[in-house]
């Protein structure tokens, strides 16, 4: 049996608003895995509690029952951490750095070994399209270069685990082929990928599985093949599909 990289076992998330005397349900009973070596999809209309479910993962949040389990240990195991790669959905990186030093602080943060962290930034910052701006305040980056430098910054631990949230938000044609190539390369050498987005065509290129939540539920756990192409039916693309599980709102 494949080892599971990623477990959530009836996972639920209830947030707490001490003003309003509310309980919001984010996560409710959510149970999957993740094996080693597959690319991975997670997929929902907005506040499904893709993020939820992230946060916990990368121990942001606790659950409020059940278990959450990375690299094979339980998330309270602070060092599985470093053999984690994530990409926000949102860059904060201060504007005034340049993208040199900002891959030279993520890795001082990470406790690389400082002669890792100079080999490995150069390499990155080429694999990405900046080594001409390596040196160039990032205030005066487009979107689409913050988030090339965000896919260095995610990938410069050389992670078992990488963690995309929305990661071609922003990027042109040619920079989504580079999320592509870099997520192919990562399947190839045997490591596993989290991918979160909107964009049903990058999932259905991409992903061997994938999870659909909607209201904090899981709706659907399996291969695209069997999402796309049920049996004794045509096949459809992936967004027709899902919208089979979406609210009316979002079709």
């Amino acid at each position: 049996m494949a080892e599971a990289v990623v477990e959530f076992k009836q996972v639920r998330k209830v947030y707490r608003d001490p003003w309003l005397r509310r309980e919001l349900l984010a996560v409710d009973g959510v149970t999957f895995q993740i094996t080693r070596g597959e690319v991975f999809g997670l997929v929902g209309p907005n506040r499904a509690g893709k993020t939820t479910l992230i946060k916990m993962l990368l121990t942001l949040t606790r659950p409020t029952t059940g278990e959450v389990q990375r690299l094979g240990q339980p998330v309270q195991q602070r060092s599985t951490l470093q053999k984690i790669g994530y990409m926000h959905e949102n860059q904060a990186f201060p504007r005034y750095w340049h993208a040199e030093g900002l891959l030279f602080y993520y890795g001082a943060l990470t406790l690389m070994p400082e002669p890792t962290v100079r080999e490995r930034v150069p390499k990155l910052l080429q694999q990405v399209g900046l080594s001409d701006r390596a040196h160039e305040p990032i205030r005066r980056f487009s979107k689409g270069m913050v988030q090339r430098l965000a896919l260095a910054q995610a990938l410069l631990n050389e992670p078992d685990l990488l963690v995309l949230d929305e990661p071609t938000e922003g990027l042109d044609l040619e920079g989504r082929q580079l999320v592509h190539d870099i997520v192919a390369k990562q399947r190839a050498s045997g490591k596993t990928v989290l991918l979160v987005s909107h964009l049903a065509n990058d999932v259905e290129k991409l992903c061997d599985r994938l999870a659909v939540i909607v209201s904090g539920k899981l709706q659907y756990c399996d291969t695209i093949q069997n999402l796309t192409q049920p049996k004794n039916q045509a096949k459809r693309s992936l967004e027709t599909a899902l919208q089979t599980y979406y609210p009316k709102t979002h079709a």
